[in-house]
């Protein structure tokens, strides 16, 4: 069976088994013995671990002594998978790629109908607040 890293994808088959809580990647100098690189992590279940009764790991991504560990031969998500999944879950929710620099999208001119309508109301408020409505 092919293991590898977590974090680069470089093959790890050659390190002694089970991977010992000082066991790192020849290649990017990463922990192995990480909940990121465990069959049990599961970021979607409580403290991203799917074993019930494992203690709660704060840091992932760092050597831990966990007696639940088991080496996930599918713990590496290349950049490409990671990046499709983000533009995926942004167009679930209608968010552009490009709605942090200004660019519209599809939500935009609703967005901004509503900043103007709130503006207007605020703007009534004040109004009425110091005495100026006709």
């Amino acid at each position: 069976m092919e293991f590898c890293c977590w974090k680069c994808g470089a093959d790890v088959r050659d390190e002694p088994m089970p991977l010992g809580r000082e066991s790192r990647c020849r290649a990017c100098e990463s922990d192995l013995h990480v909940c990121r690189q465990c069959r049990f992590y599961d970021p979607t279940k409580g403290k991203s671990c799917a074993e019930p009764v494992a203690d709660e790991v704060r840091d992932k991504e760092r050597a831990n002594f966990c007696g639940y560990f088991a080496i996930n031969a599918d713990a590496h998500v290349s950049g490409d998978a990671a990046e499709a999944a983000r533009r995926q879950l942004e167009s679930m929710f209608g968010v552009d790629g490009d709605a942090g620099s200004g660019a519209g999208g599809p939500h935009a001119s609703v967005l901004e109908a509503r900043r103007r309508q709130e503006a207007e109301e605020a703007r009534e408020k004040l109004s009425k607040l110091f005495g100026l409505d006709d």
